[in-house]
């Protein structure tokens, strides 16, 4: 039989979705999921073989190819399941990486959780002085905070980092001239890049210094009349290393006072907190920038800070002022949830050793390599017997911040790594990957390696049964 006489054949054999919806694995979700979503799933895997069969790359062996209405059926129901999913769900972070951009960056602490569910169970007073009666407005519930935090005199809270950059330069720099130093044009994932942002901003870009050094006298000489301010950008997704030099914020800030211009700096990660005690030097806080005489400082809510995503600009009074008065600051206000939850995520800043031990990302941060071992070894015993025949040992490894923060830091921790014997490493990683809950994990030399770093505790035996479900 000809190639062309077995496909129409088989096209023939497809069963009827009708005959689908008859079988027992459909018939046994009815009531469960509506028969409208059992309908179009039926409909959806007969055509996928249909498109198979008529496609120009064909299967290799069509005889072996089963049609039968049973696995159809079978391969509706679980299309029927996964359709009737939520799109985003709880996933377990096994990859040591604790701002991961994929999986959400920082986890919410508990006190952030409990202000999200009340703020959306309900009406709040988002914009409602209740004092007076009158309208407020939304910002209130954070500038007081955020201003004694970091020591400003004002503060504004947009949707993203990279609005707060923009809505700075276009309030305050349009159709000038911002100098910025070529060691700075950063990009970070998404292609965000700060030559394109300051463009839609409608300042005009002046690259000052080379790639690895920056001088006073670069800053200097290409200040001109159309000149608004000096922007710093501090490289948290990458260093350079080396033969190197830049300003500091308080030496950029004498050069700015010199000339009467402003500085705007964009530390990105957001840190409040004194990472000198964890050996790190390098990250600047919020609070040293203004104490330095910066102008306007820009940072991230969902990276160093460990609260919802957020752009949040703090500085002096007038120009927060004249961001806030931006027609521009509407189109990236944020919602009662991000108020909420970025609320609650300030008030632990008020007793630092409260933040370090509440916020997962800080938790995460700080944990014991030592504990981390000891969890990695129970976690090694566990998994012997769930996965015969598989090599698995502990082993040092390194966990990284992620999200663009801290690229150099290295976090010593131990991994649980596996070697399957039955199918390789990637194999065993997808299975995770696409089980419930999804378990997200890293592959290194054809093991599966498993950081606890980011994996709670509580969520230890779930990790262990998705491990367990893959192997059957």
């Amino acid at each position: 039989m000809t190639p062309v006489a077995e496909v129409r054949d088989l096209l023939r054999e497809l069963p009827a979705v009708d005959r689908l919806l008859r079988e027992p694995a459909l018939q046994e979700l009815e009531g469960a999921l509506p028969r409208q979503a059992l309908l179009e799933a039926a409909r959806q895997t007969v055509e996928s073989y249909r498109s198979l069969l008529l496609s120009p790359r064909l299967p290799e062996d069509l005889a072996k190819l089963d049609l039968s209405p049973g696995k159809l059926a079978a391969e509706a129901a679980r299309r029927a399941r996964r359709q009737a999913e939520f799109s985003l769900r709880p996933v377990i972070n096994a990859t040591g990486v604790i701002l991961h951009t994929n999986l959400g960056r920082a986890p919410l602490s508990g006190a952030a959780v409990e202000a999200l569910t009340r703020a959306a169970g309900g009406y709040c007073n988002l914009e409602m002085d209740l004092e007076s009666g009158e309208r407020g407005s939304r910002q209130a519930h954070l500038e007081s905070l955020l201003c004694r935090l970091t020591g400003a005199e004002a503060a504004l809270v947009v949707n993203n980092n990279a609005a707060a950059v923009f809505l700075s330069l276009h309030a305050l720099a349009f159709g000038k001239e911002v100098i910025v130093s070529r060691g700075q044009l950063v990009e970070i994932g998404g292609s965000f890049r700060l030559p394109e942002v300051m463009a839609a901003s409608g300042a005009r870009m002046v690259e000052v210094g080379t790639t690895n050094k920056c001088h006073r006298r670069d800053y200097e000489e290409a200040i001109t009349e159309a000149t608004a301010a000096l922007l710093k950008v501090h490289t948290s997704n990458y260093q350079i290393v080396g033969f190197t030099s830049s300003l500091s914020t308080a030496e950029l800030v004498s050069v700015a006072r010199a000339h009467g211009l402003l500085v705007i700096e964009d530390l990105g990660s957001g840190v409040l907190l004194d990472l000198s005690p964890f050996g790190i030097d390098s990250e600047p806080r919020v609070q040293d920038s203004i104490a330095a005489g910066a102008d306007l400082v820009t940072f991230s809510g969902d990276k160093l800070l460990g609260g919802p995503q957020a752009g949040i600009i703090v500085g002096r009074r007038a120009l927060v002022e004249r961001i806030r008065s931006n027609q521009l600051a509407r189109i990236v206000r944020v919602d009662k949830l991000t108020v909420a939850a970025l609320e609650a995520t300030l008030r632990l800043y008020l007793e630092p050793e409260k933040a370090l031990r509440e916020l997962p990302v800080w938790s995460a941060f700080c944990a014991d390599p030592g504990t981390l071992k000891r969890r990695a070894a129970s976690l090694a015993r566990r998994l012997k017997k769930v996965l015969p025949g598989d090599e698995i040992e502990v082993i040092p490894g390194v966990s990284r911040a992620g999200g663009g923060s801290l690229p150099l830091v290295e976090l010593p921790t131990f991994l649980v790594a596996i070697k399957p014997h039955r199918i390789s490493a990637g194999a065993l990683a997808e299975m995770l990957r696409r089980g419930e809950p999804p378990v997200i994990a890293r592959i290194s030399q054809d093991c599966l390696c498993l950081d606890l770093r980011t994996v709670p505790e509580s969520r230890e035996k779930c990790l262990l049964e998705a491990l367990s479900r893959a192997a059957r």
